[in-house]
């Protein structure tokens, strides 16, 4: 990455919401790395050279044997820093205060900070109203603030809710800013980066030149082969690696016979009438269908299909003259959701195809160049190259496919009655004018079969569930409030045009607790 920018570290200590810190910092057109903090070393430190650091939260306690620790130099560094959460009684534990462990004084959800001096910039529109609701969720608790801080805002539960150190620009909080539930975290951290000097000059333009960069600096002159959906992540991969490398790119478009109705003619089409990049159309329905059969564990079948994609790949690899790299639009929660403690700190929630599933020994080096963006920023990407809106207004599509949307063991017919049920959820979405207004919608059959009445007769086939979620990155979400009228008829044209189906249900579960997907 260029040093074009100027640059801020966050140093992730495990918390699940690290990555919503770098959301509102790119908001602010703040260029921001995460890294874990096993990797941020004093030779790292160095290199990096940031402008400011920012601790994030985490599961540990500060004084647990091997407790995540920053490198002490992060303090000499002369730059603005802020902890959140475990990062302010990391904070607090190396530069001299106390954290201790209390029942009485864990915090978990909404609460009120009341402010106890004024004249601390980082506050600047806070406390209008006398108080201000933040999000805590902390077990342990900073007992006595470290030399040379003073304390700005209490809780009931946290007397140290906001501290600070002017005179070297170190501020500490113990509740999460950059989470919804604290209604004023955006200001909180826009006034940080204002008094750490940032000017706000990263925007998708200048990702956009950075990441050519890279990609040349990564590929040299040798052959990328680019996976290539269809969905908005791929397709913008696939323009921005074909802006940097050109001819040197092919794109391989996989049937792996779990794809929606007639979607593969849809994208192959799609995307041979708009760009001039060789595509291959690569129809491997039998290899993915046969290994998947009997299959039923949801984990199995993510690594099963992301093994037989690399052999796909690597073959296709092979016949264009021994392409070196393979590109995948993979995106940041990807990889959040597939890391765990131990390459990174937060918990494992499940393997994705493109990261956790990929084999370990594997012919062929990764291009990722969305790596860590979000998919409203990709979407922003596409737009900043140019591309149809047809690409980037698709709901996603996992890697996957109907594999993961077919809870239990996966059939030919199973996923027949899938594709159709499928369609007529879309179509009527797309009826009632609401395809722009969800994320994500569709249809999952359920591994169970309950009887019904049709006509005089008794019916005993599968039921199904409609799925449908509004999200800005894919990170958390909420189920789409659509009308009883909307279900009651889109239920009745399921039940009547898709044989194999006679019941209808609609999830109204959110991300967090559930996953956008079944499995």
């Amino acid at each position: 990455m260029t040093h074009a920018h100027d640059r801020l570290l966050i140093i992730d200590f495990g918390s699940q919401v690290t990555q919503l810190i770098a959301r509102r910092l790119r908001e602010l057109n703040v260029y921001c790395e995460i890294h874990p903090f096993q990797h941020v070393t004093d030779g790292f430190l160095k290199d990096f050279a940031p402008k400011a650091v920012i601790f994030s939260g985490g599961p540990a306690s500060v004084f647990a044997d091997g407790a995540p620790m920053p490198p002490k130099t992060v303090f000499d560094l002369g730059v603005p820093i802020l902890g959140i959460c475990y990062g302010q009684q990391v904070m607090m534990h190396c530069l001299g205060g106390r954290v201790e462990r209390g029942h009485k004084t864990a915090e978990f959800g909404r609460a009120y900070v009341t402010p106890t001096q004024a004249n601390l910039p980082l506050l600047d529109g806070w406390f209008a109203d006398g108080r201000e609701q933040v999000w805590m969720s902390h077990g342990d608790h900073v007992s006595e603030i470290a030399p040379g801080f003073l304390v700005f805002g209490t809780s009931p539960n946290a007397p140290f809710a906001i501290t600070a150190d002017p005179g070297r620009h170190f501020y500490a909080v113990q509740f999460h800013p950059e989470v919804h539930h604290t209604p004023k975290g955006a200001k909180l951290y826009e006034n940080f980066v204002r008094l750490a000097g940032f000017t706000g000059d990263w925007t998708m333009g200048a990702y956009r030149e950075d990441a050519i960069e890279k990609i040349r600096a990564q590929v040299g002159d040798q052959k990328v082969i680019c996976g290539l959906s269809g969905g908005v992540d791929s397709s913008v991969a696939a323009i921005l690696i074909h802006e940097a490398i050109g001819d040197q790119l092919t794109c391989v478009f996989v049937d792996h016979g779990l794809l929606r109705l007639d979607e593969a003619e849809e994208v192959v089409t799609m995307f041979r009438d708009t760009y001039n990049i060789p595509l291959i159309h690569a129809d491997e329905a039998d290899l993915f269908l046969g290994a998947l059969e009997g299959v039923s564990d949801p984990e199995v079948k993510r690594k099963s299909i992301g093994r037989l994609f690399i052999d796909v790949f690597q073959k296709h690899a092979n016949e264009v003259g021994g392409a070196a790299f393979l590109a995948q639009g993979t995106l940041y929660p990807d990889v959040i959701e597939s890391v765990s403690f131990s390459g990174g700190p937060s918990v494992t929630i499940k393997s994705h195809h493109n990261v956790g599933g990929l084999p370990e020994k594997m012919g062929l080096k990764l291009v990722e160049p969305l790596r860590e963006l979000f998919k409203d920023e990709v979407r922003a990407l596409g737009r900043e190259l140019g591309l149809p809106e047809k690409f980037i207004g698709r709901h996603p599509f996992p890697g996957p496919g109907l594999a993961i949307r077919c809870p239990g063991e996966i059939t030919r017919e199973k996923l027949e009655i899938l594709r159709a049920a499928d369609a007529v959820y879309i179509d009527q979405i797309r009826q009632h004018g609401l395809y722009d207004e969800i994320w994500q919608a569709f249809v999952a059959i359920l591994p169970v079969k309950t009887v019904g009445v049709m006509g005089d007769g008794r019916t005993y086939d599968y039921a199904c569930s409609l799925r449908a979620v509004t999200s800005v990155d894919g990170m958390t979400a909420d189920y789409y409030p659509f009308t009883h009228d909307f279900l009651g008829e889109t239920a009745t044209r399921i039940i009547n045009e898709v044989k194999g189906i006679n019941r209808v249900m609609y999830d109204v579960t959110s991300k967090p607790p559930g996953t956008i997907e079944m499995e």
